[in-house]
Protein backbone atom coordinates (compact mmCIF):
# COMPACT_ATOMS: atom_id res chain seq x y z
CA UNK A 1 0.00 0.00 0.00
CA UNK A 2 1.75 3.56 -1.16
CA UNK A 3 0.66 5.66 1.67
CA UNK A 4 2.89 8.46 0.16
CA UNK A 5 4.11 7.50 -3.00
CA UNK A 6 7.38 9.73 -3.97
CA UNK A 7 7.67 10.48 -7.78
CA UNK A 8 9.67 13.29 -9.72
CA UNK A 9 9.29 11.67 -12.78
CA UNK A 10 6.30 9.06 -13.90
CA UNK A 11 7.09 5.47 -14.99
CA UNK A 12 6.07 5.66 -18.10
CA UNK A 13 8.65 8.39 -19.38
CA UNK A 14 9.36 7.75 -22.86
CA UNK A 15 13.11 9.42 -22.85
CA UNK A 16 15.11 7.87 -25.30
CA UNK A 17 18.61 7.56 -23.66
CA UNK A 18 19.52 5.02 -26.02
CA UNK A 19 19.51 6.93 -28.98
CA UNK A 20 22.05 9.53 -27.55
CA UNK A 21 23.90 6.43 -26.41
CA UNK A 22 27.13 6.97 -28.83
CA UNK A 23 27.27 10.40 -27.83
CA UNK A 24 27.47 10.10 -24.23
CA UNK A 25 30.00 7.11 -24.85
CA UNK A 26 32.09 9.66 -26.66
CA UNK A 27 32.19 11.94 -24.34
CA UNK A 28 32.80 9.21 -21.44
CA UNK A 29 35.72 8.52 -23.61
CA UNK A 30 37.35 11.94 -23.83
CA UNK A 31 36.54 12.27 -20.24
CA UNK A 32 37.92 9.18 -19.29
CA UNK A 33 41.16 9.80 -21.28
CA UNK A 34 41.23 13.64 -19.96
CA UNK A 35 40.91 12.06 -16.22
CA UNK A 36 43.76 9.76 -16.91
CA UNK A 37 46.38 12.81 -18.56
CA UNK A 38 45.51 15.27 -15.80
CA UNK A 39 46.32 12.64 -13.08
CA UNK A 40 49.52 11.73 -14.69
CA UNK A 41 50.70 15.04 -15.88
CA UNK A 42 49.95 17.15 -12.44
CA UNK A 43 49.95 13.96 -9.94
CA UNK A 44 48.24 14.59 -6.58
CA UNK A 45 48.84 17.25 -4.09
CA UNK A 46 49.76 14.80 -1.16
CA UNK A 47 48.66 16.11 2.24
CA UNK A 48 50.74 15.38 5.36
CA UNK A 49 49.13 12.19 6.45
CA UNK A 50 51.04 10.70 2.95
CA UNK A 51 54.24 12.75 3.03
CA UNK A 52 54.51 13.07 6.79
CA UNK A 53 55.40 16.34 8.81
CA UNK A 54 55.37 17.86 12.59
CA UNK A 55 52.73 17.15 14.75
CA UNK A 56 51.93 19.43 17.31
CA UNK A 57 49.46 19.36 20.31
CA UNK A 58 48.05 22.25 22.14
CA UNK A 59 46.24 23.05 24.53
CA UNK A 60 44.09 26.50 24.83
CA UNK A 61 42.91 28.01 28.56
CA UNK A 62 39.50 28.20 26.68
CA UNK A 63 37.44 26.98 23.85
CA UNK A 64 38.85 28.31 20.94
CA UNK A 65 38.11 28.59 16.92
CA UNK A 66 38.95 26.29 14.67
CA UNK A 67 38.77 28.02 11.58
CA UNK A 68 40.33 31.34 13.30
CA UNK A 69 43.43 29.27 13.95
CA UNK A 70 43.67 27.59 11.07
CA UNK A 71 43.58 31.20 9.70
CA UNK A 72 46.40 32.73 12.06
CA UNK A 73 48.70 29.56 10.71
CA UNK A 74 48.18 30.48 7.27
CA UNK A 75 49.23 33.96 7.87
CA UNK A 76 52.37 32.79 10.00
CA UNK A 77 53.52 30.89 6.28
CA UNK A 78 51.75 27.79 7.28
CA UNK A 79 49.18 27.58 4.86
CA UNK A 80 48.40 23.63 4.42
CA UNK A 81 48.17 23.21 7.96
CA UNK A 82 45.38 20.28 9.18
CA UNK A 83 43.92 21.55 12.47
CA UNK A 84 41.45 18.90 14.53
CA UNK A 85 40.05 19.29 17.72
CA UNK A 86 39.39 16.62 19.97
CA UNK A 87 39.14 15.88 23.52
CA UNK A 88 37.57 18.63 24.61
CA UNK A 89 37.11 22.35 23.17
CA UNK A 90 40.49 23.07 24.26
CA UNK A 91 42.67 21.18 22.54
CA UNK A 92 44.16 20.99 18.95
CA UNK A 93 45.90 18.55 17.17
CA UNK A 94 48.08 20.77 14.37
CA UNK A 95 49.55 18.58 11.61
CA UNK A 96 51.83 20.81 9.00
CA UNK A 97 54.91 20.51 6.62
CA UNK A 98 58.25 22.71 8.30
CA UNK A 99 58.96 25.73 6.34
CA UNK A 100 62.43 24.60 5.91
CA UNK A 101 62.10 21.38 5.22
CA UNK A 102 64.27 19.98 8.13
CA UNK A 103 63.27 17.20 10.46
CA UNK A 104 65.85 17.96 13.00
CA UNK A 105 64.50 17.80 17.07
CA UNK A 106 65.99 22.11 17.01
CA UNK A 107 63.34 22.65 14.09
CA UNK A 108 60.89 20.77 15.20
CA UNK A 109 61.10 22.77 18.47
CA UNK A 110 61.21 25.52 16.36
CA UNK A 111 57.97 25.02 14.69
CA UNK A 112 55.85 24.03 17.44
CA UNK A 113 56.74 27.52 18.97
CA UNK A 114 55.85 29.23 15.91
CA UNK A 115 53.01 27.78 15.80
CA UNK A 116 52.18 28.19 19.57
CA UNK A 117 52.62 31.78 18.36
CA UNK A 118 50.72 32.41 15.52
CA UNK A 119 47.90 30.41 17.24
CA UNK A 120 47.58 32.04 20.38
CA UNK A 121 45.30 34.63 21.45
CA UNK A 122 46.17 37.98 24.38
CA UNK A 123 43.33 36.50 26.33
CA UNK A 124 43.54 32.78 25.35
CA UNK A 125 47.20 31.16 25.31
CA UNK A 126 47.90 27.98 23.64
CA UNK A 127 50.36 25.47 25.91
CA UNK A 128 52.35 23.06 23.84
CA UNK A 129 51.27 19.24 25.23
CA UNK A 130 53.43 17.28 22.86
CA UNK A 131 55.03 17.60 19.24
CA UNK A 132 57.11 15.13 16.72
CA UNK A 133 57.65 13.94 13.85
CA UNK A 134 55.96 12.05 12.12
CA UNK A 135 58.34 10.37 8.91
CA UNK A 136 57.13 9.76 4.99
CA UNK A 137 57.31 5.90 5.24
CA UNK A 138 54.41 6.04 7.51
CA UNK A 139 52.81 8.03 4.55
CA UNK A 140 53.28 5.14 2.29
CA UNK A 141 52.05 2.40 4.00
CA UNK A 142 48.69 4.85 4.48
CA UNK A 143 48.78 5.32 0.59
CA UNK A 144 49.53 1.30 0.06
CA UNK A 145 46.49 0.34 2.69
CA UNK A 146 44.49 2.60 0.38
CA UNK A 147 45.34 0.85 -3.09
CA UNK A 148 44.67 -2.14 -0.95
CA UNK A 149 41.63 -1.10 0.70
CA UNK A 150 40.25 0.02 -3.25
CA UNK A 151 41.63 -3.25 -5.30
CA UNK A 152 39.41 -5.28 -2.36
CA UNK A 153 36.37 -2.97 -3.17
CA UNK A 154 36.27 -3.60 -6.83
CA UNK A 155 36.84 -7.19 -6.49
CA UNK A 156 34.21 -7.84 -4.07
CA UNK A 157 32.37 -5.57 -6.97
CA UNK A 158 33.03 -8.42 -9.58
CA UNK A 159 32.01 -11.18 -7.50
CA UNK A 160 28.92 -10.41 -6.32
CA UNK A 161 27.40 -8.81 -9.39
CA UNK A 162 29.06 -11.69 -11.75
CA UNK A 163 26.81 -14.15 -9.38
CA UNK A 164 24.02 -11.90 -8.88
CA UNK A 165 23.74 -10.80 -12.42
CA UNK A 166 26.14 -11.89 -15.33
CA UNK A 167 30.25 -11.11 -15.63
CA UNK A 168 29.11 -8.55 -18.53
CA UNK A 169 26.70 -6.60 -15.78
CA UNK A 170 30.27 -7.14 -13.65
CA UNK A 171 32.16 -6.02 -16.22
CA UNK A 172 30.13 -2.56 -17.04
CA UNK A 173 29.68 -1.94 -13.23
CA UNK A 174 32.89 -2.18 -12.31
CA UNK A 175 34.01 0.05 -15.13
CA UNK A 176 31.80 2.48 -14.71
CA UNK A 177 32.57 2.54 -10.85
CA UNK A 178 36.26 3.30 -11.53
CA UNK A 179 35.03 6.20 -14.39
CA UNK A 180 33.39 7.59 -11.70
CA UNK A 181 36.28 7.48 -9.35
CA UNK A 182 38.68 8.56 -11.58
CA UNK A 183 37.04 11.69 -12.60
CA UNK A 184 36.51 12.82 -8.83
CA UNK A 185 40.15 12.28 -8.28
CA UNK A 186 41.17 14.12 -11.05
CA UNK A 187 39.49 16.98 -10.18
CA UNK A 188 41.70 17.28 -6.92
CA UNK A 189 44.83 16.84 -9.26
CA UNK A 190 43.49 19.67 -11.33
CA UNK A 191 42.44 21.65 -8.54
CA UNK A 192 45.98 20.95 -6.53
CA UNK A 193 43.91 20.67 -3.35
CA UNK A 194 45.31 18.50 -0.64
CA UNK A 195 44.73 14.83 -1.39
CA UNK A 196 44.32 13.34 2.19
CA UNK A 197 43.29 10.16 4.27
CA UNK A 198 39.62 11.92 4.32
CA UNK A 199 39.63 12.24 0.54
CA UNK A 200 40.72 8.46 0.08
CA UNK A 201 37.66 7.73 2.39
CA UNK A 202 35.84 10.07 0.18
CA UNK A 203 36.98 8.29 -2.94
CA UNK A 204 35.88 4.46 -1.54
CA UNK A 205 32.27 6.10 -0.30
CA UNK A 206 31.85 7.13 -3.98
CA UNK A 207 32.48 3.20 -5.09
CA UNK A 208 29.33 2.29 -3.12
CA UNK A 209 27.24 5.10 -4.08
CA UNK A 210 28.16 4.33 -7.99
CA UNK A 211 27.82 0.60 -7.27
CA UNK A 212 24.73 0.95 -5.47
CA UNK A 213 22.99 3.29 -7.99
CA UNK A 214 24.09 1.07 -11.46
CA UNK A 215 22.97 -2.34 -9.65
CA UNK A 216 19.60 -0.85 -9.20
CA UNK A 217 19.56 -0.27 -13.24
CA UNK A 218 20.83 -3.67 -14.13
CA UNK A 219 18.46 -5.19 -11.72
CA UNK A 220 15.41 -3.40 -13.35
CA UNK A 221 17.28 -4.41 -16.73
CA UNK A 222 17.03 -8.00 -15.70
CA UNK A 223 13.65 -8.04 -15.15
CA UNK A 224 12.68 -6.37 -17.79
CA UNK A 225 14.28 -8.45 -20.28
CA UNK A 226 12.66 -11.23 -19.18
CA UNK A 227 9.57 -9.94 -19.33
CA UNK A 228 9.39 -7.65 -22.04
CA UNK A 229 9.07 -9.28 -25.66
CA UNK A 230 10.49 -5.77 -27.12
CA UNK A 231 14.30 -5.33 -28.71
CA UNK A 232 16.98 -4.84 -26.16
CA UNK A 233 17.62 -1.37 -26.53
CA UNK A 234 13.78 -0.82 -25.78
CA UNK A 235 14.34 -2.87 -22.66
CA UNK A 236 17.59 -0.54 -21.79
CA UNK A 237 15.49 2.61 -22.54
CA UNK A 238 12.24 0.94 -20.18
CA UNK A 239 14.56 0.34 -17.22
CA UNK A 240 16.45 3.65 -17.09
CA UNK A 241 13.19 5.27 -17.32
CA UNK A 242 11.44 3.69 -14.85
CA UNK A 243 13.55 3.95 -12.45
CA UNK A 244 15.11 7.32 -13.27
CA UNK A 245 12.77 9.10 -10.64
CA UNK A 246 14.56 7.05 -7.71
CA UNK A 247 17.76 7.55 -9.05
CA UNK A 248 17.19 11.30 -8.91
CA UNK A 249 15.95 11.33 -5.43
CA UNK A 250 18.34 9.41 -3.83
CA UNK A 251 21.40 11.37 -5.82
CA UNK A 252 19.37 14.82 -4.46
CA UNK A 253 19.25 13.56 -0.92
CA UNK A 254 22.68 12.41 -0.33
CA UNK A 255 23.96 15.28 -2.50
CA UNK A 256 22.03 17.62 0.38
CA UNK A 257 23.52 15.52 3.66
CA UNK A 258 27.06 15.90 2.22
CA UNK A 259 26.60 19.30 1.09
CA UNK A 260 25.84 19.68 4.92
CA UNK A 261 28.52 18.28 6.31
CA UNK A 262 30.43 20.68 3.24
CA UNK A 263 28.82 23.98 5.06
CA UNK A 264 29.25 22.95 8.75
CA UNK A 265 31.97 20.26 8.98
CA UNK A 266 34.81 22.46 9.17
CA UNK A 267 38.08 22.77 6.97
CA UNK A 268 38.55 18.80 8.08
CA UNK A 269 35.92 17.37 6.35
CA UNK A 270 35.95 19.05 3.47
CA UNK A 271 37.66 16.96 1.01
CA UNK A 272 35.85 14.43 2.38
CA UNK A 273 32.69 16.22 1.44
CA UNK A 274 34.28 17.76 -2.07
CA UNK A 275 34.65 14.32 -3.19
CA UNK A 276 31.77 13.05 -2.15
CA UNK A 277 29.41 15.67 -3.89
CA UNK A 278 31.02 14.97 -7.10
CA UNK A 279 30.99 11.72 -6.99
CA UNK A 280 27.32 11.56 -6.14
CA UNK A 281 26.95 13.89 -9.52
CA UNK A 282 29.46 11.90 -11.62
CA UNK A 283 27.93 8.38 -10.28
CA UNK A 284 24.34 9.55 -11.41
CA UNK A 285 25.27 10.53 -14.91
CA UNK A 286 27.26 7.68 -15.39
CA UNK A 287 24.54 5.19 -14.33
CA UNK A 288 22.08 7.04 -16.56
CA UNK A 289 23.83 7.73 -19.68
CA UNK A 290 26.98 5.42 -19.41
CA UNK A 291 25.60 1.96 -17.77
CA UNK A 292 23.38 0.45 -19.78
CA UNK A 293 24.68 1.77 -23.34
CA UNK A 294 28.15 -0.14 -22.51
CA UNK A 295 25.42 -3.18 -22.43
CA UNK A 296 25.20 -2.54 -25.88
CA UNK A 297 28.80 -2.43 -26.97
CA UNK A 298 30.76 -5.38 -28.75
CA UNK A 299 31.52 -8.19 -26.21
CA UNK A 300 29.82 -6.42 -23.60
CA UNK A 301 26.50 -6.75 -25.77
CA UNK A 302 23.38 -8.58 -23.23
CA UNK A 303 21.13 -10.46 -25.29
CA UNK A 304 17.99 -12.46 -23.74
CA UNK A 305 19.51 -15.61 -24.02
CA UNK A 306 22.17 -14.20 -21.46
CA UNK A 307 19.03 -13.33 -19.31
CA UNK A 308 17.08 -16.70 -19.59
CA UNK A 309 16.22 -17.12 -15.96
CA UNK A 310 18.40 -20.18 -14.33
CA UNK A 311 16.93 -23.22 -13.16
CA UNK A 312 17.17 -21.54 -9.29
CA UNK A 313 15.36 -18.77 -10.73
CA UNK A 314 12.31 -20.55 -12.64
CA UNK A 315 10.58 -21.84 -9.29
CA UNK A 316 10.51 -18.04 -7.80
CA UNK A 317 9.53 -16.53 -11.14
CA UNK A 318 6.37 -18.91 -11.51
CA UNK A 319 5.18 -17.81 -7.38
CA UNK A 320 5.04 -14.01 -8.61
CA UNK A 321 1.72 -12.41 -9.33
Amino acid sequence: MNIFPLTLIPNDTRIDFMRMRWVSLTIAALLFVASIGTVVVNGFNYALDFTGGTVVEVRFDHAVDIDGVRERLASAGYEGAQVQSFGSGNDLLVRLQPRDGQTTTDANNRTAQEVLAAASLPDNAANLQRTEFVGPQVGDELARNGLYAALFVVVGFLIYIGARFEWKFAVVATATTLFDVLVTAAFFSWTGRDFDLTVLAGLLAVMGFSINDTIVVFDRVRENFRSLRVEPLEVMNRSINQTLSRTIITSVVFFLSVLALYLYGGGSLEGLAMSQMIGAVIGTLSSIFIACPLLTVGFLKVTKQDLLPKAKDEEALARRP
